[in-house]
């Protein structure tokens, strides 16, 4: 079975930082991009940034680094200056892994939640 877990989430005070993990397990041939969401309660799920195979990053939360261990298919979301407004539970998206067999997916974990007390 192929599937994206992600660890790392917790409760946290403002000002402090927690580094996710996104980890691709099962039968996977490549993973191109890697991304974080987040949805925050009562609204939409929300983009955060994403890393490609060849380490390129595209953010939109300046506080927030994504980086990637290709050999271990995983990864990190780094966060700090964390503030209550970051409260949410955050995703771990790929959506072009190809799997053994020359399957295409798209793969979403099942979230990790993170609570920032003020």
């Amino acid at each position: 079975q192929v599937q994206l877990v992600e660890s790392g989430g917790g409760l946290v005070q403002a000002g402090g930082s927690l580094r996710l993990s996104c980890v691709a397990s099962g039968s996977i041939l490549s993973i191109n991009v890697m991304s974080w969401y987040r949805q925050a309660p009562g609204k939409e799920r929300e983009f955060i940034g994403d890393i490609s195979s060849t380490g390129t990053t595209n953010y939109t939360k300046g506080r927030f680094t994504i980086s990637r261990d290709n050999g271990k298919n995983t990864v990190y979301l780094q966060m700090n200056n964390l503030q209550p407004e970051d409260t949410a539970v955050y995703y771990c998206n790929a959506p072009q892994v190809v799997t053994t067999n020359r399957r295409t997916i798209d793969l979403w974990g099942r979230g990790t939640p993170v609570a920032v007390s003020s």
